[in-house]
């Protein structure tokens, strides 16, 4: 764990994450010490200032976080923080274990929790606020005076500051006549709002004149806006997590609060280039956490930047940012054009050219196309999800199809359930294959398995590179009285051959022959490159 200056000393403005502490509270998330180590080296690579790492002598696992973190974490752009609590009411602050133990961490950085708010000072810490003060006084001078800088962590500053305006300024003095570096004030519950957050940082810093910091937590859904609202305040360094992770609903999202800092405000936050890791770093994370990323995520998700109306693909032809924010590919994303039944013939052309296909100077098969799809859509199928089956329909309708590689006779299915309860599936398929009748039955832990093995092995001889593709995803969903008929299936696949993946759809009123439609589409599709 290496002490030294950060390569990127951005001290006028403190990039605080806290996902290994604030955002590992977050119902579902457990991570190993691996796993914090991993995160920690990611969030290093984003560019962020300073990784909080959990609270050392509380958490064990924390504890143990921070031993290894000695010998296997080298940070090229942040330091590593230990967070803590004040030394307790009447013990001397080098006789208490809990802030010896911030010590022990060898972490450069402190980060203290102190009660700002009067009403917790008497009714939960059970003591005078004279002895508060005290405690976050000694507390700071004693690790400030071991060669630690100090953050202190102003608990419930905001709802303190309703009931009593004062307090929570003679506590921000206080810390920082001891020697801490930055009065960072919390809104712990998360019932703020922007406008009263700029309020309330413009008048304590007016009247403290101590250097301010900001972390929110998302229960309004405002944490991002709330920091926001902070820094053009005065506030110079905010605290927020990877993806929003946190305890209830959250903290701010550490992604959403830099990209706008960076691309809205103009401020410098990150090392030149770092903001272009927002998606991958995002995803990763999320993958650590085991948690699948937000869709929908400001800046990193992956509909950040799909368009799925006629009207914004229409003016997305004439130029992307007329319904674009940002360039997406500031942050690491892309932008998407999604084909539904609302695609009017822009958002073709613009998914089309997508795909590598530019029928802008054929009107003709655009509107087959744009036809096609609507009267899809209106039967079920959903192409926006299933891009190697929208370009396969696209090239059928307009005569680009390479010529088949194989001719399907027939297909079927076989259940048995077996008197010791084993239950096998077992699939035939006919197929001609460059004018050869082929027969090929497989065995699969699914009727759909089976279909795939056996499909995938008539082809074999012929294509062995179909070999190496994998059904990694497999997707079923019930359409209730689609246009007045009967129920409908829905089935997405997903196909990888180790190096990229494709979606494919499948529908019809039987789940095996719409589950056969969507596989039939994967391995067309997986042989498109070598007949083209």
């Amino acid at each position: 764990m290496s002490t030294e200056p950060a390569e990127w000393p951005n001290d006028a403005f403190h990039v605080f994450d806290t996902t290994l502490r604030d955002g590992a509270q977050r119902e579902g998330i457990s991570y190993s010490v691996a796993d914090k180590l991993a995160v920690a080296r990611l969030l290093d690579d984003y560019g962020v200032g300073f990784i909080e790492g959990g609270w050392p002598g509380a958490m064990p696992k924390d504890t143990e976080f921070f031993a290894q973190a000695r010998s296997d974490l080298k940070l090229r752009n942040a330091q590593l923080v230990a967070f803590g609590a004040t030394r307790h009411a009447g013990r001397k602050v080098h006789e208490d274990r809990q802030v010896l133990a911030l010590l022990e961490s060898e972490a450069p950085v402190v980060t203290l929790v102190a009660k700002s708010d009067v009403r917790h000072v008497e009714r939960a810490l059970r003591t005078s606020l004279e002895e508060n003060l005290a405690m976050v006084g000694d507390t700071v001078a004693f690790l400030v005076g071991e060669g630690r800088r100090v953050f202190v962590d102003c608990e419930h500053f905001f709802d303190g500051y309703h009931h009593d305006p004062d307090y929570g300024v003679r506590l921000l003095m206080t810390a920082a006549e001891a020697g801490a570096s930055v009065g960072v004030l919390c809104d712990t519950n998360g019932g703020m709002l922007p406008s009263g957050i700029a309020r309330v940082v413009a008048d304590v810093k007016e009247r403290s004149g101590v250097r301010l910091g900001i972390h929110c937590q998302d229960d309004t859904g405002c944490a991002v806006a709330n920091t926001i609202s902070a820094v053009e305040a005065g506030v110079t360094h905010v605290q927020g997590t990877a993806n929003g992770y946190g305890e209830r609903t959250g903290n701010a999202d550490i992604f959403a609060v830099v990209a706008n800092l960076e691309l809205k405000l103009g401020l410098q936050v990150l090392p030149p280039g770092s903001l272009a890791e927002t998606v991958r770093v995002s995803h990763a994370i999320a993958e650590i956490a085991n948690l699948p990323p937000d869709t929908h995520q400001p800046y990193a998700g992956t509909s950040s930047f799909a368009h799925k109306a006629g009207l914004h693909a229409s003016a997305l032809k004439v130029s992307a940012d007329l319904y674009n924010h940002i360039d997406p590919q500031v942050v690491g994303n892309d932008m998407r054009v999604l084909v539904t039944e609302m695609a009017g013939r822009a958002s073709i052309e613009l998914k089309s050219r997508e795909l590598g296909m530019d029928l802008s100077d054929d009107p003709d098969s655009v509107a087959r196309v744009t036809n096609r799809v609507k009267d899809l859509e209106a039967q079920g199928w959903s192409f926006e999800a299933a891009d190697a089956s929208f370009e396969l329909m696209v090239r059928r309708e307009t005569d680009s199809m390479p010529t088949a590689v194989y001719e399907l006779e027939s297909w079927r299915t076989l259940v048995e359930r077996q008197g010791d309860g084993t239950v096998v599936s077992e699939a035939t398929v006919k197929v001609v294959v460059d004018g050869e009748r082929v027969i090929s039955t497989a065995e699969g832990n699914g009727p759909v398995n089976a279909l795939d093995r056996a499909l995938r092995q008539a082809l074999l001889s012929a294509h062995p590179e179909l070999e190496q593709l994998e059904l990694v995803d497999y997707k079923v969903r019930i359409l209730e009285g689609v246009k007045g008929t009967d129920a409908v299936t829905r089935v997405l696949v997903s196909t990888s051959d180790g190096t990229n993946e494709w979606q494919t759809v499948g529908v019809h009123e039987n789940v095996i022959e719409a589950s056969w439609l969507a596989l039939d589409d994967a391995l067309r599709y997986s042989l498109l490159s070598d007949v083209d």
